[in-house]
């Protein structure tokens, strides 16, 4: 009876002075509340705030969007580092639909057309980077080398008309007098300025298409670029298109594609028989930027970039092709600049969103560089005079970094002199007569993002686990994926608190009703235990979509199935999830999630920089494991039941809960991410569908004990994961039609043994 007692004490916590907020008018309502409800009658639920009053969660304030702050916390040590950036890196890749990578088919790269100059030539260049999707763009080779040469990848951005950009004579004028630019023509197009350049210092250089411009047609520039409303007839099943929720569920975006159109591209650069594998380098602005320090972050072949105005604190990139759900959520384009440390890499500033660089983002990549003892492999040009800009200062920072850090020789100072401007009819890649252009349209990206899928299914199904090293590579793989798309592990307990707000003595147990804080994301949970006076040592989490109040019955006593459990000596604890219960002004739950004010109907817009709401409630559950198994009092077991529509959460948090969970029982009522066919459906998740949809989440339960109803009698991935565990008695499969009955008889046999 002291263990009881103890307990009791210390899960009662929570009225004195020193654990409410002094001074506070919401600190003095709780405790009005408290006094009041010790003598509450049986049959009143208990609440854990005022009336009227929402949980103190930041979760309830504005979204967070493309235009919010992004800091970047420098790690202490190399190995923090190590930790973090692996975490990060494959942010990046899961966030692209690059996790696993695609399988590389062969390029099929055509060069032809070939331009003579004074000191450098111009090729045309096509090849593919998925069979049948071709990246388009110039090369151009000094005309005299020795020995294999350095190459640079030059993403263009979002000039007008990309690679054949022309700003027109009048700009150019403009710019000359404020000097940015020298040259009355060839300063018309700074990209090719760049690339004359780059080729007469001794590189081979490609100038490759974004999605949607100038040779790039098969995905068109409106749908890359300018994406604004859903089309119904793409959002299916099968044959669906680029933002739709299917898409969204598989992690296909027009980002992920341009990312593999640049890792291709490097691919391409290294086949050639004059270019130095080992010294690649990637430099672009603006749009390119984003392309730029994305390749540079997740593969290693790049040896130096030089993004330009891009890397910032704010906004992060406005294009639809600049962002992708789940890119961002936690981390920023400061921190994917840090991915490429120590690899030598310059940044551009400007009167733009990159303003305020020097002080805010740049000083903090300077410690970083210098934690990993690469100080001065890390620079800013910071010209604020200047607007949004790759104009002649900002080139010529960037002739000087490449020109050392690529060992290129060439005197300095280095100069850019005058040069033939090409027409768009010597850079254009296609003629009906021996290069036709190939066919795009909606058909097309049906039969692209199919094939994607169907790559990334035959990968994901060749994983299937059969032995413990087959074991290992999925829980790295599907595990890593789904570790990402949730974005949370468990929490570390010094994070979690409890604060008492109300009990009530029911005779046989003790009602009590509180707040569980995750301090470190500043989140509050509502929540409620049965705690039976003969406790037996065990502790039940009941998630439901009704939150905590689905303990009670109508009369406002223990409901029947939680009854059995707490007749039978456990602990039950209800919550309130994210947007459940106390949450909830009104007591409706949401239709829909909420969305940031973008108008455009792209999912990246909100779900590039916030969990979606099923990961938010999926963090709660892992909130109260780790409250509930690190109490004093050490709890023999803890259980995690998800039924009557919780099984999904359920069966994420589990697979992220590993051992810290004894048992868990789940209907899953056979829900399916891939037929969510709204992108702000509360059950909307994305990637969820990719990584085997929720039977590959239920997958990662093994080897611990799990109960599951929904998915037949021989759900193969499943069981595959428990047989390859050596736990295949520790799956226990149902195919009745009293779900909820039969979980509870399930948690009350062999109890003991836990």
């Amino acid at each position: 009876m002291l263990r009881q007692h103890r307990y009791l004490r210390t899960s009662l916590k929570g009225v004195s002075g020193a654990s409410l907020r002094p001074g506070t008018t919401r600190s003095l309502c709780l405790l009005i509340a408290t006094l009041a409800s010790v003598a509450s009658a049986f049959g009143e639920p208990l609440k854990a705030l005022p009336a009227g009053a929402q949980p103190n969660d930041q979760r309830l304030q504005p979204l967070l969007d493309l235009n919010g702050y992004f800091p970047f916390a420098p790690s202490t040590s190399p190995i923090e580092w190590n930790q973090r950036a692996a975490h990060v890196r494959r942010r990046i890749l899961v966030s692209q639909g690059l996790w696993p990578m695609p399988r590389k088919t062969p390029l099929n790269a055509v060069i032809h057309g070939k331009l003579e100059r004074d000191t450098y030539t111009v090729e045309k260049v096509y090849f593919e980077s998925f069979p049948g999707f071709y990246v388009t763009g110039n090369l151009y080779r000094p005309r005299t080398t020795s020995g294999r040469v350095p190459a640079v990848l030059c993403p263009h951005g979002h000039w007008a008309n990309g690679r054949f950009h022309d700003k027109g004579a009048a700009q150019t004028l403009a710019e000359i007098k404020r000097g940015e630019e020298q040259f009355p023509d060839s300063g018309r197009s700074h990209l090719q300025a760049r690339c004359v350049t780059l080729a007469r210092m001794g590189c081979v250089v490609f100038h490759y298409d974004m999605i949607g411009y100038a040779d790039s047609t098969q995905i068109s520039f409106d749908l890359a670029h300018r994406f604004a409303v859903q089309r119904p007839h793409l959002n299916q099943p099968s044959g669906w298109g680029l933002f739709s929720p299917p898409a969204e569920s598989h992690l296909q975006s027009v980002m992920g594609l341009q990312t593999y159109n640049s890792l291709r591209a490097v691919d391409f650069l290294q086949s050639l028989p004059d270019v130095d594998a080992d010294r690649l380098a990637v430099t672009g602005a603006s749009g390119g930027g984003t392309q730029s320090f994305i390749l540079a972050a997740i593969d290693p072949r790049i040896k130096v970039s030089v993004p330009a105005v891009m890397v910032s604190t704010a906004m992060q990139g406005g294009c639809t092709c600049e962002n992708a759900c789940g890119l961002r959520v936690g981390t920023g384009n400061v921190e994917f600049a840090a991915l490429v440390a120590p690899r030598p890499q310059a940044l551009t500033a400007a009167n733009d969103w990159t303003l305020e660089m020097k002080t805010k983002g740049f000083p903090q990549l300077q410690q970083h560089y210098q934690m990993l003892g690469a100080g001065k492999r890390i620079y800013l040009h910071s010209r604020v005079e200047f607007g949004h800009n790759y104009n002649l200062p900002s080139r010529l920072a960037m002739y000087h970094w490449l020109n050392k850090h690529l060992q290129l020789g060439v005197q300095e100072p280095i100069v850019e002199t005058d040069f033939q401007r090409l027409t768009t009819a010597e850079m254009t890649v296609w003629n009906e007569a021996e290069h036709p252009q190939p066919k795009g349209g909606e058909a097309f990206e049906q039969q692209l993002l199919q094939s994607w899928h169907d790559d990334s299914q035959h990968q994901l199904a060749a994983l299937t686990p059969r032995d413990a090293n087959g074991w290992k590579s999925y829980r790295r793989v599907v595990g890593g994926a789904l570790a990402t798309i949730i974005g949370r592990e468990l929490p570390d307990a010094k994070h979690i608190s409890y604060e008492r707000t109300t009990k009530a003595d029911r005779g046989s147990y003790i009602e009590i009703v509180g707040r569980v804080s995750n301090r470190l994301h500043q989140e509050e949970l509502p929540v409620a235990f049965f705690h039976p006076k003969d406790w037996n040592g065990q502790v039940v989490i009941w998630a439901d979509p009704a939150g905590k109040q689905s303990l009670y019955g109508p009369s406002g006593d223990p409901q029947t199935d939680v009854s059995r459990l707490l007749d039978a000596g456990m602990s039950i604890v209800g919550v309130d999830l994210l947007q459940q219960g106390e949450f909830l002004k009104d007591g409706k739950p949401p239709k829909r999630a909420r969305k940031v004010a973008n108008p455009r109907a792209a999912a990246a817009y909100t779900f590039g920089y916030n969990h979606a709401l099923f990961a938010k409630r999926v963090h709660d559950l892992l909130t109260m494991v780790v409250f509930v198994r690190n109490h004093e009092e050490q709890p023999q077991a803890v259980y995690l039941v998800g039924l009557n529509g919780a099984g999904p959460w359920v069966a994420a948090a589990r697979a992220q809960a590993g051992s810290q969970v004894t048992r868990a029982a789940i209907d899953s009522q056979k829900f399916r991410f891939g037929e969510v066919g709204d992108l702000l459906h509360p059950s909307f998740l994305p990637g969820g569908a990719k990584y085997g949809d929720l039977p590959g989440f239920l997958s990662l339960s093994a080897p611990h004990a799990l109960w599951l109803s929904g998915e037949g009698t021989s759900p193969e991935l499943i069981q595959a994961a428990y047989a390859a565990t050596n736990a295949a008695d520790a799956l226990t499969l149902y195919n009745g039609t009293m779900p909820t009955s039969a979980a509870i008889d399930w948690l009350l046999q062999d109890r003991e043994t836990d």
